[in-house]
């Protein structure tokens, strides 16, 4: 079983301010820390409703067992940091990269053991720490375009409105749920 993951360094923005002041026809700076903090809830919102993670970052995530690295719950990922275990005596261990293998394809992402490797024993009831390198290395353009329409929108209806039913946003992003 997976636990809830913990970004440890976050991302920068895949949008930058004059990105979305683009989008917006915005031709002063007076609005620039709000275009920022729309630019940072659009890709909270975007990695909820994709369920990954948009810009690289770094990430740490608890398991119960090594069998659980079979799939990986966060996705795409680009590398595995480090793999923290206890041991039977108690001890905490790092995983050397050579008992495993990274196995990354698109929204799919496994940590398995390496040929003639099996995983170590590790204490009963501990967890397993990941910390990976996760997100895109750059933001797919249908993506990046879906995160400006929605830009767009917050900045010129700031206030709550009713969302109709499938939009340009939902199908732009479709093809990047996981």
């Amino acid at each position: 079983m997976w636990y809830p993951p913990k970004v440890t360094i976050p991302p920068a923005e895949p949008v930058s301010v004059a990105e979305a002041k683009l989008q917006c026809n915005v031709l002063h700076d007076d609005d620039d820390a709000l275009l920022g903090a729309i630019i940072a809830a659009a890709r909270d919102h975007v990695e909820g409703y994709c369920g990954t993670p948009l810009a690289t970052q770094t990430v740490e995530v608890k398991c119960d067992d090594f069998c659980d690295m079979a799939r990986l719950p966060i996705a795409p990922a680009q590398s595995v940091t480090t793999i923290i275990y206890t041991d039977t005596s108690g001890d905490e261990q790092t995983l050397s990269a050579s008992v495993y293998e990274e196995r990354f394809d698109g929204l799919e992402a496994a940590v398995v053991p390496a040929y003639g490797q099996r995983w170590p024993v590790k204490r009963a009831g501990s967890r397993i720490t990941l910390t990976a390198v996760v997100g895109y290395e750059t933001t797919p353009p249908a993506v990046k375009h879906a995160m400006l329409l929605w830009i767009a929108e917050a900045y010129l209806n700031r206030e709550n409105a009713e969302t109709p039913g499938w939009t340009a946003f939902d199908a732009l992003l479709t093809n990047y749920r996981r």
